[in-house]
């Protein structure tokens, strides 16, 4: 007899199609069979050890988190509620350039200071890695050797790969540094990664032209894997750089998928239809693209990113020595105030959009949850100032909210037929983006029931069947038989993302399960001590 039976299910499938009625029976891990109720009526129906009673709920494919921060949260926290009780069964990890693998001892211990605001300082962890394959293994042992909450996949980050093969300067690699980086990528590609980031607007990734990111991009395409781009601008010249990452890709012959796509601050309000326009036109022409998004309007990312990319040259300790030196702090700040620092998108920053979410340095909380320009009210003194000495007293450590979003734009993007969901969630701070814990019940609950933007097939498609088949996974991202039950049931009555910008680590209602590999992570709405999920490596 087989393990489960998911009674009287609303299944929606994954394909886009109208949702059945059915019954689903789990084994081994596996959907290995599915009952539609037209049939079940005419022959006796399915048993199992257990039987689950789904009536009234959505049974739908687990949802697939294309654009991930948990790399060292899958290993720290087995819970990982934020992201299992979401229904969320796999992430996609090693996003915008860096992570941490490839590395060696001086690699890995730069990328931990440059992105502590995304993952934390990682001194809790056992950085027991070096490549990419044995990272991979990691995630397979995880917390004890216990496994992880969910199933993760993984893209080799290039600005990684570019500091371990040329340093954190600003400079062409040489060709023996280019044939390392070729190297790295092609090793990454055998030992399990699905394809390839970059961070554009970070260092070191940033200094890399687009004839080094081509080369790297066709050893990703001989494997058939994607290049996942946070590219050179969502602000001022947000089009000519979507432009500039279709060229590249065309010109490789490998796969895109744009990152976190959206158009954001004030030169840009109303302006995603030209660049679904620009999309369409390209895959009219034979581009194979997609794009995530998350369905808010405010980004999120350190402070210390929106700084110019020469005072981020060579690492975060040449930062902190440019930051203490007056005549070069103010060069900073008239690039970041007046000119529109390449790190803030080429767009003036406004103080007033920047809320710090997060800090490092426990003797400054007090700026959590204020704008920068609040802050400076309180204290009198101008918000460069209070920028300044946050960036410097937190050690580039802070994390913020950017204000700067259009709701017009998120609407249309979210709804081209290439569009997926990512959450782009970091999961430290005090008062992270509500992202973090709400993105696929908020599509469900505000975009779907809410709204009508999208229909609830059209919008499991998108957060299922699409990512795994960017994933080249060839049996996820379906409720169908013979593939893994990573599933998820849900009321689509009252499905919706707890998190709030004021309260971001609520977790959401309306999805009392979650299977992954067929166990239960999520039961009644309570998360079990199953850690079923494991790395999900490239498929050949």
């Amino acid at each position: 007899m087989e393990e489960l039976v998911i009674r009287d299910a609303d299944v929606v499938d994954g394909s886009g199609g109208p949702s059945y009625r059915a019954d689903v029976v789990v084994d081994g891990g596996r959907i290995v069979s599915i009952v539609q109720e037209a049939a079940a009526a005419g022959c006796q129906r399915p048993e199992a050890r257990r039987e689950l009673d789904a009536e009234g709920l959505v049974l739908s494919p687990g949802f697939i988190d294309m654009h991930a921060h948990s790399d060292l949260a899958l290993l720290r926290d087995p819970d990982h509620s934020a992201k299992a009780a979401q229904g969320v069964t796999l992430e996609v990890l090693g996003q915008d350039g860096l992570s941490y693998a490839p590395v060696d001892d001086r690699t890995r211990e730069e990328v931990r200071r440059a992105i502590t605001g995304w993952n934390g300082d990682g001194d809790d962890i056992d950085f027991d890695w070096r490549s990419v394959g044995e990272y991979l293994d990691r995630l397979d042992s995880g917390f004890d050797g216990r496994g992880i909450a969910v199933n993760a996949a993984y893209l080799i980050p290039q600005g990684t790969v570019r500091a371990l093969a040329v340093g954190w300067e600003d400079r062409a690699a040489t060709p023996q540094e280019l044939d390392r980086m070729r190297q790295l990528v092609a090793e990454g590609m055998e030992q399990g990664a699905v394809g390839m980031s970059s961070g554009l607007t970070y260092t070191p990734g940033m200094y890399a032209k687009d004839a080094e990111l081509t080369e790297l991009c066709r050893v990703v395409a001989r494997y058939g894997g994607y290049y996942c781009p946070h590219h050179r601008s969502y602000g001022a010249g947000a089009l000519q750089a979507y432009e500039e990452m279709v060229a590249l890709t065309r010109e490789a012959g490998c796969a895109l998928h744009l990152a976190h796509a959206t158009m954001n601050f004030g030169v840009n309000k109303g302006r995603a239809p030209e660049l679904l326009s620009l999309l369409d036109e390209a895959l009219a022409a034979g581009a194979d693209i997609s794009l995530d998004t998350y369905p808010y309007t405010p980004g999120s990312t350190t402070l210390a990113a929106l700084l110019p990319s020469w005072a981020s040259e060579g690492g975060p300790e040449a930062v902190l020595r440019r930051l203490v030196d007056e005549e070069t702090a103010e060069r900073v700040r008239y690039d970041l105030e007046v000119v529109g620092a390449d790190g803030c998108h080429g767009v003036p920053v406004e103080w007033d959009t920047i809320e710090i979410s997060g800090v490092t340095a426990p003797g400054l909380a007090e700026y959590v949850g204020r704008t920068v320009q609040e802050s400076a009210d309180r204290l009198g003194e101008s918000p460069w100032v209070t920028a300044r000495r946050l960036l410097l007293d937190d050690r580039l450590g802070s994390t913020i909210l950017q204000h700067v979003g259009h709701e017009e734009n998120v609407r249309a993007i979210m709804r081209h037929r290439v569009h997926t969901g990512g959450s782009d969630g970091i999961l430290q701070g005090a008062k992270p983006h509500p992202r973090a814990y709400g993105t696929f019940p908020h599509y469900l609950g505000r975009y779907v029931r809410e709204l009508g933007v999208l229909s609830l097939e059209e919008c499991v498609a998108h957060l299922t069947a699409r990512p795994a088949a960017r994933l080249r996974l060839p049996d996820r991202g379906r409720v169908r038989e013979g593939f893994r039950a990573d599933l998820v049931l849900f009321d689509p009555a009252t499905v919706a993302a707890g998190s709030s910008f004021d309260t971001p680590r609520v977790l959401p209602t309306g999805i009392p399960y979650v299977l992954v590999d067929g166990r239960f992570v999520i039961e009644d709405g309570r998360r079990t001590d199953v850690l079923a999920g494991r790395a999900v490596r490239r498929t050949p």
